[in-house]
C-alpha cells in the first residue's frame, strides 16, 4: 500500500495530540513532523518530501491559509480549524476537506479516505514506450494532448500551479505539480535540483556550486538539494 507522508501544522498542542494519534491509526499514513507555526513547516517542506499537511488556519506569525498561497507546488491540504467561516476560502485552494474541531475520528477518516481514493484514481502515468518508439509522455496543453519525448526534455520548470517543459524546439506550459513529474522521471536521467525545477542530467552543460547551465539557460541549485546535485555531478 502507497504510504502518504504527512505533517501536522497545530500551535494547540491538545489538537496536535489529537492528530497525531488518528494519523497513527491510519496504516496509508506516515506522520514526518509537528510544527507549531508555518514558518516550521515551510523548513520541513524545503527539507523532506510531504503528500500531506493538516492546518491550522489561526496559527502565529503567518496564518495557514497564507502558507498555502506562498507555495509553489503545495502539498495536499486538509484543513483543520475551530472557525467555520474559511470553508470557502480553504477550497479554492483545493483544499481536500475542512475539519472542524473537535474532530471526531470518523470524521478524520472520511477527509483522509478522500485523498487516498482520488490518488488511486488517478495514478501517476509512467513513461510509453511502444514497439521501438521512443520513451514519451503526453501533457495537456489548452484542448489537446501533447506528446513529449523524454529524450528532448532539457529542464522543466515550476509555474505556480503549472510547469513549463522546455526542448530545444518548444516549450509546453501544462497544469501538473512538478512533485509528480519527478515521481515519474526519476528512473529516466533526470534530477530535482531545485524546488521549482527538474533537468535533464545529460543536458546540463556546466555547473557551479550555485547553478548549472542548459541551453545557455542558468538553472539555480537549491540550498537543499544543493549537497546531492554536486555528488552526483562530480561523481558524473
Amino acid at each position: 500500500m502507497q504510504k502518504y507522508n504527512c505533517i501536522i501544522v497545530e500551535d494547540e498542542p491538545l489538537a496536535a495530540e489529537v492528530l497525531h494519534r488518528y494519523i497513527h491509526e491510519v496504516p496509508f499514513l506516515s506522520l514526518e513532523a509537528e510544527c507549531s507555526n508555518a514558518m516550521e513547516a515551510m523548513d520541513v517542506l524545503n527539507k523532506k518530501q510531504v503528500d500531506l499537511i493538516f492546518l491550522d488556519i489561526h496559527l502565529p506569525k503567518l496564518k495557514g491559509l497564507d502558507l498555502i498561497r506562498t507555495l509553489t507546488n503545495p502539498p495536499k491540504i486538509i484543513i483543520t480549524t475551530a472557525y467555520r467561516d474559511y470553508a470557502v476560502q480553504g477550497f479554492e485552494l483545493n483544499a481536500v476537506d475542512y475539519l472542524v474541531k473537535p474532530i471526531g475520528f470518523s470524521r478524520f477518516l472520511t477527509a483522509v479516505n478522500k485523498l487516498f481514493i482520488s490518488t488511486q484514481i488517478h495514478q501517476i502515468p509512467m513513461p510509453l514506450k511502444i514497439g521501438n518508439e521512443r520513451l514519451h509522455l503526453f501533457f495537456n496543453a489548452g484542448n489537446k494532448k501533447v506528446k513529449v519525448f523524454l529524450e528532448d526534455i532539457l529542464y522543466i520548470e515550476s509555474v505556480k500551479e503549472y510547469i513549463r517543459i522546455t526542448t530545444k524546439t518548444k516549450s509546453i506550459l501544462t497544469k501538473f505539480q512538478l512533485t509528480k513529474v519527478e515521481e515519474m522521471l526519476k528512473d529516466n536521467g533526470f534530477l530535482r535540483v531545485h524546488r521549482s525545477f527538474i533537468v535533464s542530467r545529460e543536458k546540463i552543460e556546466a555547473f557551479s556550486a550555485t547553478e548549472l547551465e542548459i541551453n545557455n539557460k542558468q538553472i539555480p541549485i537549491g540550498r537543499s538539494y544543493k549537497e546531492l546535485v554536486l555528488a552526483i555531478l562530480e561523481k558524473k
